[in-house]
Formats: structure tokens, sequence, C-alpha cells
């Protein structure tokens, strides 16, 4: 099992455990951590926007267009960094990947 490292809109950084082929939203949302995740992983919503580690940005597929496009839609927006949890399928190469929940808009 690989660990994802989250910190929450409260500051506190938590290692949790992530398995393969399930999106980070999910992943996320399961254990417990306040993301709304409101369309269910259709990026419809980005509710599940949170930013990627700067050590990690460049090791994840790239977002496509339609991920891009709702992502900026955020107040929080962060062109390096923004992603939309649903849309990233956890890869055990990504053991130790650090994250942090976006505000709410």
């Amino acid at each position: 099992m690989s660990i994802l490292i989250v910190t929450d809109r409260g500051g506190n950084t938590h290692e949790i455990e992530a398995s393969a082929g399930t999106s980070i939203m999910e992943i996320v949302r399961d254990a417990g951590f306040d993301i709304e995740a409101i369309c269910g992983g259709q990026c419809a919503c980005a509710t599940c926007h949170c930013f990627i580690d700067e050590d990690w940005a460049d090791r994840l597929p790239a977002a496509d267009e339609d991920e891009v496009e709702l992502a900026e839609t955020s107040d929080h927006y962060d062109a390096g960094r923004s992603r939309l949890t649903c849309q990233i399928p956890f890869d055990d190469a990504w053991d130790g990947l650090r994250l942090t929940i976006a505000p709410e808009d």
C-alpha cells in the first residue's frame, strides 16, 4: 500500500493509505477529509480542487483541457499546482505524493 500525504484546510498534515487505480478524490473523501466532490468525479464541479506539491506537479500526467478550464474557475487557482482530484487516478509510483486541499470558494 502506498501513502498519500494530505494537508487539510486547517493546515494539518496527514498520511493516508492509497490504492493504485483509485482516484485521489475517492481516497481523500473516503479518509474523511472535508472535500465535497459534488459531481462524484465527473469533472463538472471543481469541489475537489487541490494543490499538488511543487516537487510532484511535473510527475503527474498533465491535466486535460476540461480539467484546466474548470479549475480556472476557482478563486484560488494556481496554474502550476491546481488539479481536480477526481481526474487523477492514483499510481503506486507516487508513493509519498503531497497535496493540499484548496480553500472553499
